[in-house]
């Protein structure tokens, strides 16, 4: 048996909601990334929003939102087709484990396979939270050097993640 976690992304099914909506981050990082039920809830009234649930051996333990209309991310368009990614957490039960690194893999392999017109994931990650922006950078991201003053916890960096064409 392998000692590396199952960890795999699915859209959400309505029989991981109770175990969703009990996820929970530190209150310290609560302003990054919202709890899960604002999330659903807005993800109702914004078309190309789409519920994703992180799984640890098909247990929910993390939670995030792919855009279509990336420009919602960032607050500007896009040269190539462009996906956005937010609120992508793990719960703090499971952090400090590196299954935030393999659950963004996870992700990443996902959005090339069900989306594979995208060609880059935009997010926004606030400067403040600097344990994110090592996550995002170790799998990939580029830091493209813009700030967003969009959100409500601050400047946020924007970076992007070149998908395989």
């Amino acid at each position: 048996m392998s000692d590396t976690p199952d960890i795999r992304v699915s859209p959400v099914q309505p029989a991981w909601l109770s175990a969703l909506l009990a996820l929970r981050v530190a209150d310290e990082q609560r302003a990054f990334v919202g709890a899960v039920a604002d999330q659903l809830a807005d993800i109702a009234h914004c078309p190309g929003s789409e519920a994703m649930a992180i799984l640890r051996h098909d247990v929910p333990i993390g939670f995030y939102r792919i855009e279509t209309r990336a420009d919602s991310i960032a607050g500007r368009a896009f040269a190539q087709p462009t996906l956005g990614l937010r609120a992508f957490f793990i719960d703090q039960r499971w952090q400090g484990q590196g299954l935030g690194q393999q659950a963004l893999a996870a992700l990443l392999s996902d959005l090339a396979t069900r989306h594979p017109v995208a060609r880059q994931v935009a997010l926004t990650v606030n400067v403040r939270n600097v344990a994110a922006i090592a996550l995002y950078r170790r799998a990939g991201f580029v830091d493209t050097g813009e700030l967003y003053h969009g959100g409500p916890a601050g400047p946020q960096h924007l970076l992007l993640y070149a998908l395989p064409a």
